[in-house]
């Protein structure tokens, strides 16, 4: 990293001499325990502060703590990982992957395995510092490739760290340093509707040159679809949209961890990735014969179009739309037993969520609009590939 200058020492991934540093830390911390019961109960502890010690690389934690503890993951709370498009990611040239965002955890850290599996380079990963916690959490996770994205500050300072992450992100892939995962969006869905957001694009424009295509087609950006076939953390995110049409939504002292855990630890059936092929100079053209202000949005809609155009539809996602739009025009893609299982599971949700809350937020919610909120969840991606 020591050829990218000291600027960015702040927010890009650790090197190997630091990591070697960091785990040491992690090795020696109390919450060491914590984790290791979570992702290896039974296990000693002491084998596993070992292990931290004699790791070199951040290949060496990737292949094996992290990889081990991914499929460990995926073995307790899914029934199928699968991915398409991936011949898209073996080209020699860098790329900045693109994606929709459903899990803070799950959608990079499935990714990294995929690729490990399929013997792709690994990329780094951009995470906001709303999750960075502690110095504990700050070095497992820049450990594991990660780039802090700052998210606090005055508008001045917000200003001036874009511009140091947009440059970064361009010089690690237009260099081809490394290939770099970007969310669509700051935040993950919570709606069920993927969308990029313009002012991601322009953050990215801002260590451009000036020329929109050129600068956009360095960065050589290829969409990434998740899908999942039972949405991480969904009676979370329809609380959270339920509480945020009335007021001010805050945060509950530890509420990031909190989705962190559940989304990791709540079955997610079938899981499906797809890696489009990189955005074209031809289609950016089309975006930079627009009015100046008209070209983020043309670029956002390209996108979004690639992205919802590659999102696995489950029989969840057609069952809720025929359930919300009281018509069975999707019958075909169900069965009954399928139906009556998901509807099911909805109800179950939504009894456990209801059986959490306090008494006082108990009373605030309304049962019929969260139902709603979770079937629009689950619809949602249906409209986005009617409307393609």
């Amino acid at each position: 990293m020591t050829d990218m200058g000291e600027k960015y020492d702040n927010i890009r991934p650790y090197t190997d001499e630091e990591m070697v540093a960091a785990l040491d830390r992690v090795a020696a911390h109390p919450l060491l325990t914590n984790i290791l019961n979570f992702i290896a109960p039974g296990s000693e502890r002491a084998d596993f502060e070992a292990l931290l010690r004699s790791l070199r690389t951040v290949d060496d934690f990737q292949v094996k703590v992290m990889a081990t503890v991914m499929n460990r993951l995926l073995e307790g709370t899914t029934t199928g990982l699968t991915c398409s498009g991936i011949e898209n990611t073996l080209r020699p040239e860098k790329s900045l992957l693109l994606g929709n965002h459903r899990d803070i955890v799950l959608d990079p850290g499935i990714m990294q395995l995929i690729f490990y599996k399929n013997q792709v380079p690994r990329t780094e990963i951009a995470v906001g510092d709303n999750l960075i916690s502690s110095q504990f959490v700050e070095d497992i996770m820049r450990s594991n490739r990660m780039i802090k994205v700052i998210r606090k500050g005055t508008p001045r300072e917000l200003y001036v760290n874009s511009t140091l992450l947009s440059n970064y992100i361009r010089e690690s892939v237009a260099n081809g340093r490394a290939s770099i995962w970007l969310a669509q969006r700051s935040g993950r869905t919570k709606d069920g509707s993927d969308q990029t957001s313009q002012g991601l694009l322009k953050m990215l424009d801002m260590s451009g040159s000036g020329n929109f295509v050129d600068d956009f087609n360095a960065l050589a950006i290829l969409p990434v679809s998740v899908s999942y076939e039972f949405e991480p953390c969904d009676f979370l995110k329809a609380r959270e949209t339920f509480i945020s049409r009335r007021r001010e939504y805050v945060k509950a002292p530890g509420e990031d961890m909190n989705s962190i855990l559940t989304g990791i630890l709540q079955q997610k059936g079938r899981v499906h990735f797809h890696f489009g092929e990189p955005l074209t100079r031809e289609e950016l053209e089309v975006c930079g014969q627009m009015d100046k202000n008209e070209r983020f949005r043309g670029l956002a809609a390209l996108l979004d179009r690639k992205i919802n155009a590659n999102y696995r539809l489950w029989p969840n996602n057609y069952i809720a739309f025929d359930v919300l739009a009281e018509t069975p025009e999707y019958a075909d893609q169900y069965t009954q037993a399928e139906k009556d299982c998901f509807l099911g599971y909805v109800e179950a949700g939504l009894d456990a969520l209801f059986a959490k809350e306090s008494e006082e937020t108990r009373a605030e919610l309304d049962r019929a609009e969260l139902r709603e909120l979770v079937l629009a969840m689950y619809a949602n991606p249906v409209h986005s590939h009617r409307n393609l």
